[in-house]
Formats: structure tokens, C-alpha cells, sequence
């Protein structure tokens, strides 16, 4: 399956910090990804590198096949709406269409204005002068100007009011559903993800913990109540992503292979923000569901 962004062994490094660092992915063309990861992960660095705005220093990033570094050609297909969508803040929303015209060979002007219009945003106010959410609304209209084959959003929702997040999304999702735009999205808002993305990459200490269609990393996930465990095998389970314990009891989040059949285990579903957090938790549950905005 032809991937829409593909890394291999990926790494960036800032003076002796690795950022990213033996990062490999596989994004199939077509899907709606969510990029999550805590502060520090590497998230915003995996999508610089992919928008060809930083090389590696080590490895490769490929954007449909081909290097996103100094090539216009690879990057005339992406759209990208960075983190506090950065905008010349003098310049009036009609202005940046204009601009946006200049700037790009592949240029959809009246997709723009029908966005902005739609969504009832001034199209001679300074963008400065709008509030953060118009601005997302403006930035991602711009993005989808170019008509890209990839959109990347750096924590494009993070600062907004629900109100505001819903409404970005929406407009995200309808525009997508009429393209078929590949989407990488990173956000650390797990309701949202769990909303509108149907492909999950965790990006943890500056590589992939977990990558694949949501829908699958549910299903092959289960939280298991039993005896305390001792450390024998259980059948069915490949790996123990997290466990608790107390003098007599066990629970633990698997990853299966197979049918968990064992009588002295009780099978639980999970939600995809179980799994999230459960390949992300470092021993402190409650500091872990805060740090995510989600309850306890």
C-alpha cells in the first residue's frame, strides 16, 4: 500500500539531544492520522521534517516516495497549518488569498473566499484584529487552497475554546471527506482524535511506540482482571503494555494475538484513550489522565 508519509530509522538532533531519533512510520495514503505524544516527543519535529522545513541527521523521511528536503515539486502537494498558526497578522484574510495566488502554482482562490464566507469571517479585517479561532479557520482555509494531496496540523486546536475546536474540525472533516486529502494531525486532545481520526501514531521519547488503523489497536487491546500475576505466560497475550497490582490482584492493558482463554482472567474492553495512555503512562496514573485532559 503506497504510503503518504513513510520514515526510516528517522533522526533529528538538536546539539546532543535527539529529538527524533530511530523513527520509523508508515501512513497509508487516504487516512485521517492522529500524531499524539506528550511535550518533548518529538511531534512538531516529525512534521517539520516532513514539510521539508528541517533535514535529518539521520535516516530518511519520504512524502508519496520522495524526499521533502529542497524539493518544490514534493512540496506543492502538502498544506501545512503550523502550531499558533502563524499568520502576517497585518495583512487582511482577502490579502493572504491574494498572496497564497503569488506563491503556488496549484492555487484554488475561490475555495478560500467560499470557506471564509461560509463560516462568516471578514475578509478585510487584519487577521491580527481576529480572534484565535478565526485565525485557525483562516489558516487552514489557506492550507486547503493549495488542493494538497497531505495537510499536516501542528497542534492546530490546542488554544481554542471547545466552541471553537468543534468548529475547525468540522471544517476540517467536510473538507477532507470532499478531497481525500491524506491528514497527519497532532494533538495531545484525545476526545478530539478519537472524533475525527481513524489512523493512530504514539510518539514517545523520541520514537513510535504504537502505529495502525484505530479501529484495529481497540480491538487487539484488552484490560485483564485476575489473580495476582507472577509473570507466567498467558495465552492469548503478546505483550503487557501496563500493569497494577495489590497483594492479591492484578490488572493489566495486553496486547493479544489470539483469544485470551483462561479461566482465571476477566476480559474487559478498552477505549483508544486507554490504549494511548497506557503506552504512554510513566508509573503516575493520575499525573498521566491530567496531563491528557482526561478524568481520572
Amino acid at each position: 500500500m503506497q504510503a503518504a508519509v513513510e520514515t526510516d530509522q528517522l533522526g533529528k538532533r538538536y546539539g546532543r539531544q535527539w529529538a527524533l531519533r530511530d523513527c520509523s512510520l508508515h501512513l497509508p495514503v487516504g487516512r485521517i492520522a492522529a500524531l499524539v505524544g506528550p511535550n518533548g516527543a518529538g511531534k512538531s519535529t516529525l512534521l517539520h521534517l516532513a514539510v521539508g522545513l528541517s533535514r535529518p541527521d539521520a535516516g530518511a523521511v519520504r512524502i508519496f516516495g520522495e524526499t521533502p528536503y529542497r524539493n518544490p515539486a514534493a512540496l506543492a502537494g502538502i498544506g501545512f497549518v503550523a502550531q499558533d498558526t502563524p499568520l502576517y497578522r497585518d495583512f487582511t484574510a482577502a490579502e493572504l488569498i491574494t498572496m497564497g495566488g503569488k506563491l503556488n502554482q496549484r492555487w484554488d482562490a475561490a475555495l478560500a473566499r467560499t470557506r471564509l464566507a461560509d463560516l462568516g469571517l471578514p475578509p478585510d479585517k487584519p487577521v491580527g484584529k481576529l480572534s484565535g479561532g478565526q485565525r485557525a479557520q483562516v489558516a487552514l482555509a489557506l492550507a486547503l487552497a493549495k488542493r494538497p494531496r497531505l495537510l499536516l496540523l501542528d497542534e492546530p486546536v490546542a488554544s481554542l475554546d471547545p466552541l471553537a475546536r468543534r468548529a475547525f474540525l468540522q471544517t476540517l472533516m467536510g473538507s477532507v471527506a470532499e478531497t481525500g486529502t491524506t491528514v497527519l494531525l497532532s494533538s495531545h486532545l484525545l476526545a478530539d482524535v478519537e472524533r475525527v481520526c481513524d489512523y493512530a501514531i504514539v510518539l514517545n521519547a523520541a520514537q513510535v511506540r504504537l502505529a495502525g488503523p484505530v479501529d484495529d489497536l481497540v480491538a487487539t487491546h484488552r484490560r485483564l482482571v485476575g489473580p495476582r500475576h507472577d509473570g507466567t505466560t498467558i495465552p492469548g497475550v503478546a505483550e503487557i503494555v501496563r500493569a497494577s497490582h495489590t497483594d492479591r490482584q492484578s490488572t493489566l492493558l495486553v496486547r493479544t494475538d489470539g483469544p485470551v482463554a483462561h479461566p482465571q482472567w476477566t476480559e474487559h474492553d478498552v477505549a483508544l484513550e486507554d490504549v494511548i495512555l497506557a503506552y504512554l503512562a510513566d508509573g503516575d496514573t493520575q499525573a498521566s489522565h491530567e496531563a491528557w485532559g482526561v478524568p481520572a
